[in-house]
């Protein structure tokens, strides 16, 4: 049997082992709706991102961290553990994903799944991500709703060449009519709270990563 599958008894493969890309925007407007100096809010979004990251990258069975950034953010992800890819080509989410699933399908010879997940979950843990990688591994595509149910923080594929990924405003719909099978992870998992206001971070005190918790603090 080769590394990174198992066999069920119907004979169908069974991904155990990801490549996780994560899509950062890496310029000083990230996370704008936070408010304040464009410093200040860059350097928060940055550190949930950093937070974002380091629990995927603790997560049992990811083999490897790709992520998608600018390159004056390069230095901070490598500096985690994390593999950087420089954005290249249009700018924006949908070319930075595109990206990040080229370079981890050239990475999954062994035939490991992709899974795409958001840079702004700054509750997530390690086990929160591997219980949802665990359920995802039973479906050739899942994906995990955000707390609201509108929107998407992970999608996964087996394959990664039949990822078709539509983040974006009503993206849940969209990644579910695309045949994302949604997994059944609590709402008050840190996989479903993704953040784009004070007052969602406010809504997570106590749960927050060292990095993010620190530069909230700052503000």
């Amino acid at each position: 049997m080769r590394p990174g599958t198992r066999v069920s008894t119907q004979g169908a493969r069974r991904v155990t082992d990801w490549w996780v890309v994560v899509p950062v925007k890496g310029t000083a407007d990230a996370k704008s709706r936070f408010g304040g100096s464009p410093g200040a809010h860059a350097s928060l979004a940055r550190a949930i991102a950093l937070d974002t990251v380091e629990a995927a990258l603790a997560t049992p069975g990811v083999l490897g961290v790709l992520v998608v950034t600018s390159s004056e953010a390069s230095a901070d992800f490598a500096g985690i553990g994390a593999t950087v890819v420089v954005e290249a080509g249009p700018p924006g989410l949908t070319s930075a994903i595109a990206q990040g699933i080229e370079r981890a399908t050239a990475r999954s010879a062994m035939g490991e799944g992709v899974a795409i997940l958001l840079g702004d979950l700054p509750a997530l843990s390690a086990e929160e991500l591997g219980q949802a990688l665990g359920l995802a591994a039973a479906h050739p595509r899942a994906m995990v709703a955000d707390a609201d149910g509108t929107g998407t923080t992970l999608i996964t594929a087996l394959s990664p060449a039949t990822h078709a990924p539509a983040f974006g405003i009503g993206s849940a719909a969209a990644h579910a009519a695309a045949g994302y099978v949604v997994l059944p992870v609590s709402a008050a998992s840190g996989l479903r709270r993704d953040v784009d206001t004070l007052e969602e971070l406010r809504e997570l005190a106590g749960r927050l990563g060292v990095r993010t918790a620190a530069a909230f603090r700052g503000l």
